[in-house]
């Protein structure tokens, strides 16, 4: 029996690598993309020992005849659009850059798919801060869009292109609109992952304290292990569609960053009235926790909750980690690095 063909673009980031393993039980032969202009970053593939497994291709999300060569080259069953420049944060500094590789990137491969083979299947990952204003209330696949970022608008258009290039040319598209998914491959300029590096960096004595935003704006966090299992069956559905991966649950950065230093084996406590509360350790004395104000951004989103009920019917899809094994799971993993000095970004 032939080998299914998948293409994954962005496979060096934490999505692509857990996707790429995925794939590789699965029997598939893996081609992923990355940036020429970029410095190769090949840490999360070598530490789930998939590397050797995949061949690696040069793509740019910005020009057109390259993503042409790259699908006439493979002939993918199957392509997986994870590369993006998914900052947040740096959306707002480089709008557009982020405009072009994750709205008009979308595109790009959906136009080529359409010239090339309309029988190629597309996978993009879109993004619960498309959702932006936060309500208190479970979104879902029918949830209004109002984004707040760069970032999260440019994600709005990839999406929705999307949908249109599903109706009016019957391309087998699908979106995901995955909520925060976290876990040991994260980078760390993600605010889960520097919150445990950082404290694993301090029980070490590396460094004296971590710095944060807004303590108190909530996300739905789940381990990216699991989503990645949600996205593949999406694209083996009879039918292409939309689905939320999310656990329904929601927890604040301060929770995140309580628990973590609790499991790290600090002794916190919070001091100070908001917005300006710190945390010390009571065993030290010593403030590992305080407030950076350069870190908030221009508009923010203060809360996020996914509602995964079609992923769960149409699918058969639902999240095992739950959130404090989360954190246990990214805190033992930076605890063990720390160890032998290796934190790894």
């Amino acid at each position: 029996m032939k080998k299914k063909i998948a293409l994954v673009t962005g496979i060096t980031g934490q999505d692509g690598a857990y996707l790429a393993n995925l794939l590789l039980n699965k029997g598939y032969k893996i081609y992923g993309t990355y940036r020429r202009s970029s410095s190769l970053n090949l840490w999360r593939l070598e530490e789930l020992g998939i590397l050797e497994s995949i061949e690696l291709l040069s793509l740019e999300l910005l020009e057109k005849s390259n993503i042409e060569r790259v699908i006439k080259l493979i002939k993918p069953d199957e392509i997986y659009n994870l590369a993006a420049q998914s900052f947040v944060s740096l959306s707002f500094e480089n709008p557009i850059y982020t405009a072009q590789a994750d709205a008009l990137g979308v595109l790009r491969i959906l136009e080529s798919i359409r010239m090339i083979d309309k029988t190629i299947k597309f996978y993009q990952a879109s993004s619960s801060e498309m959702f932006g204003e936060g309500v208190s209330k479970k979104l879902n696949e029918e949830s209004r869009f109002h984004p707040r970022s760069p970032y999260a608008i440019s994600k709005v258009f990839g999406h929705n292109i999307t949908v249109n290039y599903r109706e009016a040319y019957g391309i087998f598209a699908c979106s995901g609109i995955l909520f925060n998914h976290e876990s040991p491959l994260r980078g760390t300029e993600f605010v889960t992952r520097k919150i445990t590096s950082t404290l694993a960096e301090i029980q070490a004595g590396r460094k004296k304290f971590l710095e944060l935003g807004n303590y108190y704006a909530r996300r739905d966090w789940g381990y990216a292990g699991d989503f990645v299992e949600g996205i593949w069956k999406m694209m083996q559905n009879n039918k292409p569609g939309d689905y939320v991966l999310a656990t329904g649950e929601e927890h604040s950065v301060k929770e995140f960053s309580t628990l973590a230093a609790k499991i790290m084996g600090f002794n916190l406590v919070w001091k100070g009235l908001k917005p300006n509360e710190y945390a010390i350790d009571k065993n030290t004395k010593k403030i590992i926790i305080k407030k950076n104000n350069d870190y908030f951004r221009p508009s923010d989103v203060l809360f996020l909750k996914g509602d995964a009920k079609k992923a769960k019917k149409y699918l058969g899809w639902k999240p095992k980690v739950k959130f404090k094994d989360l954190v246990k799971i990214m805190v033992e993993s930076d605890k063990k690095r720390s160890l032998i000095g290796k934190i790894i970004q």
